[in-house]
């Protein structure tokens, strides 16, 4: 997601609800990055990393709701 950094500051500092969801948005994707780094993964692992997207999708959905507010 780009976000203007200003603009990033300024809503994490003033807005609870963003500051989680984009705190809770950079730990999926460090975890889809890290199932993304191995080579094989078993079918588990892949349901997994397609649930942290859908995660991830859903929160950067809420935090542009939050931002067009800005």
């Amino acid at each position: 997601m780009d976000i203007n950094p200003a603009l990033l500051e300024k809503v994490s500092m003033e807005n609870t609800e963003f500051r989680e969801l984009y705190e809770e948005h950079t730990t999926l994707k460090h975890k889809v990055e890290a199932l993304n780094k191995k080579k094989l993964i078993i079918p588990d692992q892949e349901l997994e990393k397609k649930k942290y997207q859908k995660q991830k999708l859903s929160l950067k959905d809420r935090m542009e709701e939050i931002l067009s507010l800005y």
